[in-house]
């Protein structure tokens, strides 16, 4: 007879191709230990041509996950193969969080909540501004257009050096948002009051083109999704010029809490001790 005292444990994992470079784990195995749980969250590495198996064994019960985080090249895959897809993830045509339930396998995307609920968290009020400029259109700004719009912001502009690409958002997310090219970014920063980056610029050291941030409103905040470094180039200009900045480990934080929710039936907390945690690691490496 099975000890009553058993205790039921709950797997999720995050996939990507490659994923070793993920914090996920460390981030849902704090969350795990803190709050007392069972459980385990594993980095799972998924060659694109093994990633529909890996869905279906999730999907049919083999595999011993009740769900996870899908990063890249994994994201659209993910949307097409779930039996049902939230509006999030409908609109986006891409989801970061799986999970199972009666059976079937749900998907969402929780990369808008994490870029808002971090400028909620360190800077709140951002959103009593009408203006938000977006600079870059590849596949993060997604999640940060739909969630801008969806906040209630009157004109979104999206710039980028190839205007098609930024097109295509204003086209996905509706007539609040409308596509520049870059040469137009200082006549549409004229009184907006959020700048945020999604490209890869200053990433890692990369260089950073120079903006000058002085069109923007007085008490705009500049925001940038990279991490690494913490202070990105353009957030240090930013600063300089006497503007209110967001880095960007938040978001990752924040977008990890509502999949947490979904597989290990508790809401986590994204705090100080967290935020170290994620920057001692980065620290390391």
């Amino acid at each position: 007879m099975a000890d009553s005292r058993e205790t039921f444990v709950v797997n999720a994992f995050v996939t990507g191709w490659p994923v070793k470079h993920s914090r996920s784990p460390l981030i849902h195995g704090h969350w795990l230990k803190q709050l007392g749980i069972a459980g385990s969250y594993r980095a799972e590495p998924v060659a694109e041509d093994a990633f529909a198996a890996f869905i279906q064994s999730l999907k049919d019960g083999r595999s011993s996950y009740r769900g996870g985080n899908v990063t890249i090249p994994h994201k659209e895959r993910a949307c097409a193969l779930a039996d049902r897809l939230d509006d999030l993830a409908e609109e986006l045509g891409a989801a970061n969080t799986l999970w199972m339930e009666e059976g079937r396998l749900h998907a969402t995307n929780t990369d808008g909540h994490g870029f808002t609920a971090n400028l909620d968290h360190q800077h709140p009020g951002w959103d009593k501004a009408d203006r938000a400029v977006v600079f870059g259109a590849g596949g993060a700004s997604r999640a940060v257009v739909q969630s801008l719009r969806d906040r209630g912001l009157s004109e979104i502009y999206v710039v980028n050096r190839t205007v098609s690409r930024a097109q295509e958002l204003a086209d996905r997310f509706g007539a609040k948002v409308t596509a520049h090219p870059t040469e137009a970014l200082a006549e549409v920063m004229t009184s907006a009051g959020l700048f945020v980056n999604t490209t890869s610029l200053g990433m890692d050291g990369s260089e950073a083109p120079r903006i000058d941030f002085s069109r923007l409103a007085a008490g705009a905040v500049v925001t940038d999704i990279v991490y690494v470094p913490l202070k990105t180039p353009l957030l240090l200009q930013a600063e300089q010029q006497g503007f209110a900045t967001v880095d960007g480990l938040g978001m990752l934080l924040h977008q990890a809490a509502p999949g947490f929710e979904k597989w290990f039936g508790r809401r986590p907390t994204v705090d100080d001790t967290l935020r170290n945690l994620v920057i001692a690691d980065m620290d390391k490496h």
